[in-house]
């Protein structure tokens, strides 16, 4: 080729400003990569079970052992979780300490399972008691339970289903007059206690049942009786229960508090069961006591 001879000329290209994407001030690149990673993981989170949680120890379901043997009460779940928090037994990991306390419960009474006693929940609270099953054999050999006379148990009832209710109110259920000395053995069993005072002449006192009425008859909750209607055979009869709706008729009805006499010992012109009655019912407890 001679040096004289020019080069052929590039062709000429086009030049294209190509600006990149508009993104935010604060956006990076590993913003864009953790997006790509959530939108991986997630769906996958969804199909993983949430992992079982531990046992508890051996040495906690022992404690709650002799912590629900040795008290003469029903121990509650907040004391069973105060105990093992004290001991240093709940594992630090753990955030629900609710199922915690479940858990070393429900451990506890499947080491009991088929036994002779075992932890029963009862009155809000959980105490050991003998198997249902053996209750008839206990009662040959152990001493009788206390006896309520008839009059007694019938206020207790009335008290039981109308809390807090007042004497006067009883009394108005009952068509008699309740004598002084079935409140006395009702408020000596601890059965029954005042809930304050109503607010009409004279302020009567508000009579309701206690925990020990629950731990004694083996409900957990007042929402364990059974309906009135299945005892209108052995409740009082009179027209002011009604069985329909399963309220006083009295609560139904009462007079103003304006003209509401006052609550008193003794009415006159009712009839009073003052002096025992031959008839008496046992208060059976219940047959796991």
């Amino acid at each position: 080729m001679s040096e004289t001879e020019a080069l052929p000329e590039a062709p000429e290209t086009e030049i294209i400003d190509i600006a990149p994407p508009e993104t935010s001030p604060d956006f990076t690149p590993e913003d864009d990569l953790a997006e790509e990673i959530i939108t991986i993981t997630e769906p996958l989170s969804e199909d993983i079970p949430a992992p079982e949680p531990d046992p508890p120890s051996e040495q906690a379901v022992r404690l709650v052992e002799a912590l629900i043997f040795a008290s003469t009460e029903p121990v509650s779940p907040r004391t069973i979780l105060s105990v093992l928090e004290g001991r240093e037994l709940i594992p630090d990991s753990v955030d629900d300490l609710g199922a915690c306390v479940r858990a070393v419960l429900t451990a506890l009474v499947a080491r009991y399972e088929g036994r002779g006693v075992g932890p029963v929940e009862v009155a809000g609270g959980w105490q050991f008691r003998t198997a249902p099953d053996l209750a008839p054999l206990l009662t040959r050999v152990l001493p009788k339970p206390r006896r309520l006379q008839r009059a007694t148990m019938e206020t207790l009832a009335i008290i039981a289903y109308h809390q807090p209710c007042t004497r006067a109110e009883i009394e108005e259920i009952r068509g008699v007059s309740v004598g002084q000395n079935a409140l006395d053995t009702l408020i000596g069993e601890s059965l029954i206690a005042p809930r304050g005072r109503k607010e009409v002449p004279g302020r009567p006192v508000l009579w309701g049942t206690t925990p020990d009425f629950l731990r004694f008859f083996g409900l957990q909750s007042l929402n364990d009786l059974p309906r009135r209607e299945e005892l209108l055979g052995d409740m009082p009869t009179s027209p002011k229960i009604a069985p329909a709706s399963g309220t006083s008729d009295l609560l139904l009805r009462k007079t103003p508090p304006d003209e509401e006499t006052p609550d008193s010992d003794t009415d006159p012109d009712m009839p009073s069961d003052e002096e025992p009655s031959p008839d008496e019912i046992t208060g059976q407890p219940d047959a796991g006591a």
